[in-house]
């Protein structure tokens, strides 16, 4: 947060250095100015693209807000991530062991972040508008299309926002004024927040069903849908996600009984690992992702969460929270265990294997995470050389994965139990996971697999049946298992620790924290309490805006 204050003074003196310059051109030869620039299609392509820079840059050269800074946020203060022995910043830690206060420049940081996406779109949806419909001569780029895919933008920043910190400043404009009306702007309520959630997103189901060459990765009417969907499960509105998720699930999938209409070609990719892959951007698996390109020099357009040093004698700044998110939650024949973490680094050069921590037994005692690293390159070099800033994975923000799970949640959620179709949902995504191989190559190819596409897969001997779950609780404990299981790193846990209710509110968060073990040792996030189940309001806004007021408990 001290580099916003720093930019702010230097941004004030600059004004008062130029202001007394007699060097001055007060007859400038051209001024580029909000009145000239928003003329033609390419000015309107040009804003929408830097309303889709606010998911992969940060204004500041921070850490970009699906590059690492929404996981510092969800997944340090789950149960599935924590800060390592060599992270010193202490905003970082406190995240990770549930002491965060409102002044912690994370939890500020991101709060900025969102409304600098949020006013990216306000002013793309705004502007565009007003171009002359005469100016749009490109049928790629149509003047309803850019103005929808802003209105999708501005909807995922809220859908963020209002999980995080509750009821926010319902912002649809560019702030034009100063005056204290303008900027002032109090809370509005979560259902108001909701409702324009909704009302874009609806808006923006209106777009294509996909892009061919360079526009391969815009917001699709598919993505629309999902996202959708995921507010309204979010919500707990089932009936309203069901409609949603089954325009977005591939009609046909084998053992549906409910008529699914997707039409978008949606599939699960063979490979796990695929869905983190650089050649494999944007692929059947992906509905919507950050789209990172991996320039070098700094964090610009770079994915930073696993572009570290890579060493055995250090730690790397984020680990996973405990021995046991490794070795309880995942079993050995889980494809996703190998491609999520890895545990030791091996030397081409002496063709030996060091392990993380206990070379001489051969064992590991630490995982480091594995699911974000550029293998574009090979594995030996992904692991062996320096990343810096080019990593060139993407990061997911709606795979077809999470749409599946949430349709099994969505469907025992409306019948009071697993039916059928949930539990096929459920395991369709076991059965990609789980590999009938036992004698596993690390991160290898492996020649036979049990999951062929479209739903159908080959091996059912980790399938599970109605009849196994007891209550509706069991049900609902497997499909978030589940969903960790498939969704760590990816900005997941904390939102669906804290929006199960049916433990009771908050409950289910506070019983997978108070579960956690640091290797061995009782959990360090002994102060989480039900307040953790909401980030208080930053400082910041608190002292700039008199109609703010702080989040319960905080």
């Amino acid at each position: 947060m001290n580099k916003i204050i720093v930019a702010l003074a230097m941004s004030v003196s600059s004004i008062t250095l130029f202001s007394s310059c007699n060097k001055l051109d007060e007859n400038p030869k051209g001024v580029l100015t909000e009145v000239n620039f928003y003329k033609t299609q390419n000015d309107a392509v040009a804003a929408v693209s830097s309303v889709y820079s606010t998911l992969t840059t940060d204004v500041l050269n921070d850490f970009p807000l699906y590059g690492r800074q929404l996981n510092l946020i969800v997944d340090n203060p789950s149960d599935n991530q924590v800060y390592s022995p060599s992270n010193t910043n202490p905003d970082v830690r406190a995240l990770g062991t549930a002491t965060y206060v409102s002044a912690n420049g994370r939890i500020q940081k991101i709060y900025a972040q969102l409304y600098w996406g949020i006013n990216k779109a306000n002013i793309a949806i705004d502007k565009i508008a007003k171009i002359p419909g005469t100016a749009f001569q490109n049928p790629a780029n149509p003047q309803a299309n850019l103005i929808n895919e802003a209105k999708f933008i501005r909807a995922l920043d809220y859908f963020n926002l209002v999980r995080l910190f509750g009821p926010v400043s319902l912002v649809l404009h560019d702030v034009y004024s100063l005056s204290p009306n303008a900027v002032n702007i109090p809370r509005s309520s979560r259902d108001s927040v909701y409702a324009q959630i909704i009302a874009d997103l609806n808006a923006a189901t209106a777009l294509p069903t996909s892009y061919t060459g360079s526009n391969v990765g815009r917001v699709t009417s598919g993505a629309a849908h999902a996202l959708l969907a995921k507010v309204y499960v979010t919500r707990q509105n089932w009936a309203a996600a069901k409609i949603e998720l089954e325009k977005v699930i591939t009609a046909g999938t084998a053992g549906f009984t409910n008529t699914t209409t997707g039409n978008y070609g949606y599939d699960l990719f063979a490979n796990f690992k695929d869905a983190f892959q650089a050649a494999t951007k944007n692929g059947k698996e992906h509905i919507f992702s950050a789209q990172f390109n991996g320039t070098s020099g700094g964090f610009t357009s770079t994915n930073t969460l696993s572009s570290f040093s890579w060493t055995t004698s250090q730690f790397l700044a984020d680990q996973p929270a405990d021995s046991t998110v490794v070795e309880n939650v995942f079993s050995l024949n889980d494809e996703r265990r190998s491609a999520t973490f890895y545990d030791s680094l091996y030397n081409t050069s002496t063709n030996t294997t060091a392990y993380w921590g206990k070379a001489a037994s051969g064992k590991h005692n630490n995982y480091q995470f594995f699911k974000f690293v550029d293998q574009s390159k090979g594995y030996g070099s992904a692991l062996q050389t320096t990343q810096a800033a080019n990593s060139t994975i993407n990061f997911p923000v709606l795979r077809y994965s999470d749409v599946l799970l949430l349709y099994a949640e969505v469907l025992s959620q409306l019948n009071g139990g697993p039916t059928a179709d949930a539990v096929n949902a459920l395991n369709i995504v076991r059965g990609r996971a789980y590999n009938p191989v036992t004698n596993l190559v690390r991160n290898g190819d492996y020649s036979s697999h049990n999951y062929s596409g479209n739903g159908n897969y080959k091996d059912h001997t980790s399938d599970l049946t109605v009849g196994l779950f007891t209550s509706e609780t069991q049900f609902l404990d497997s499909v978030f298992t589940e969903r960790r299981r498939e969704f760590i790193q990816e900005a997941q846990r904390w939102f669906d620790l804290v929006r199960r209710t049916d433990y009771g509110p908050g409950q289910y968060y506070l019983k997978s924290i108070q579960s956690m073990y640091n290797y061995g040792k009782p959990t360090y996030k002994t102060g989480v309490t039900l307040r953790d189940t909401i980030f208080p309001i930053p400082d910041v806004e608190l002292q700039s805006n008199p109609n703010i007021r702080q989040n319960a408990g905080w």
